[in-house]
């Protein structure tokens, strides 16, 4: 039987692929289907925690918002129950594009499952060749963790040595890791709507990390002893108060990705000098669109966006006092910088 064959090597590993002389169209484009998933790139969650480190990504996005990357408005799909499906496409000229595919899902919880799964895909943009698939929901907790810490960076105060971290689920210990490497705390506060979950991670957190970390029950203390707080539920009501703050804390809100969804009050936004990671979140989150149509927030108030610090283009904290809030709602340059360094890191490793 006359055959060719179709071969590959990248990072070590080759393919090899055997077609029929004379296949049926159909045929075709299953062969050349599956011959291109198997010379993509698969990147799981494994290799991800061993690619990708907080300082190094952290750096990567910071010199990554100072150059053209394109980044379309997020596509926000409903379906099935309060489930929703995003598709967040970025890509940068001549370099690499990529798409990241996730499904939110919060009533997973209540069956053990993950709220949040996805995949995201890289292709380089010259040719429009893809070239790996990764893990989308710990792409996506490393991306968004490291940029609230780069954005702390900016707007923290300096000598901040207790964080408070809101929340328990899967983005917490990457949000608690990340900030940790832009400020040395001396103590991590831990509150959860559910104290054996918020104990859990203070163990887990403080084994890891050698330090103190301490579940508190009431959220208003801890608030009030924290000088960063960071904030990562699917809250549909506030749980920051603004009467609760105290002058020269920074507040990094960053589970509210629906206009019904909000985490921190009014009071809270009108009290803080506000900074975005996109515009779009000004419709997409009720933290802001709330308090916009309470005519506390404007658009010509926010003080400015993560791209705008890291430019240079905006001041980010003029005094000691000044209480700074940052809500970040997602970017697909985020995704798209990740795993373009976890991409070529591969490469050089493996």
């Amino acid at each position: 039987m006359n055959a060719r064959s179709f071969r590959r090597d990248d990072f070590g590993f080759s393919m090899q692929l055997r077609v029929l002389k004379r296949p049926s169209q159909g045929s075709i484009m299953i062969i050349w289907t599956i011959a291109y998933l198997c010379m993509m790139l698969l990147i799981s969650d494994y290799h991800l925690h061993r690619l990708l480190d907080f300082p190094s990504l952290i750096l990567a996005l910071e010199e990554g918002f100072r150059s053209d990357i394109v980044t379309p408005q997020r596509h926000h799909h409903a379906f099935g129950e309060d489930a929703t499906f995003l598709l967040m496409p970025a890509w940068q000229e001549g370099g690499y594009l990529g798409c990241k595919l996730i499904t939110v899902k919060p009533l997973n919880r209540g069956s053990g499952l993950p709220s949040i799964q996805g995949l995201y895909l890289l292709f380089n943009a010259e040719t429009g060749e893809p070239i790996a698939q990764m893990d989308g929901p710990v792409l996506t907790n490393y991306r968004t963790a490291a940029a609230s810490a780069l954005a702390a960076d900016y707007l923290a105060p300096k000598q901040a040595e207790t964080l408070l971290m809101v929340g328990t689920g899967s983005l917490a210990p990457f949000l608690i890791r990340a900030h940790q490497s832009v400020r040395q705390y001396r103590q991590i506060l831990i509150w959860g709507r559910q104290f054996e979950k918020s104990m859990l991670l203070a163990e887990n957190m403080s084994s890891e990390m050698n330090l103190k970390v301490e579940a508190l029950q009431d959220l208003r203390l801890a608030v009030e002893m924290a000088d960063v707080i960071t904030v990562a539920t699917l809250s549909e009501n506030p749980l920051i108060q603004g009467e609760w703050l105290k002058p020269g804390q920074h507040i990094d809100l960053v589970g509210s990705y629906k206009p019904h969804m909000r985490e921190a009050d009014s009071l809270a936004i009108e009290r803080s000098k506000v900074f975005i990671d996109t515009w779009h979140a000004l419709e997409e989150t009720g933290d802001l669109r709330i308090p916009m149509e309470e005519g506390v927030l404007s658009k010509q108030s926010i003080s400015g966006t993560l791209i705008d610090l890291c430019k240079k283009e905006v001041t980010a904290r003029k005094s000691e006092g000044e209480i700074t809030l940052f809500k970040s709602v997602g970017h697909a340059s985020e995704d798209l910088i990740a795993s373009v360094l976890a991409y070529q890191k591969y490469g050089s490793i493996y």
